[in-house]
């Protein structure tokens, strides 16, 4: 079997879309998973908590 640059390239072209679609549908579904809303709620409102100071 011969690999030449072209087909590589586009071996490399295909793949690497689906691979990405796959991660991009990964992370969404891990965003809006019922389950992780305490933790982004908390990851959002957490810097409000903390007193608004000068530092030392």
């Amino acid at each position: 079997m011969d690999l030449d640059y072209d087909t590589l390239v586009a071996f490399s072209k295909s793949w690497g879309l689906f691979y990405l679609m796959g991660f991009f549908l990964c992370v969404v579904v891990y965003a809006f998973w019922p389950s992780n809303r305490k933790h982004f709620t908390r990851a959002k409102t957490s810097i409000l908590d903390q007193d608004d100071k000068p530092w030392r």
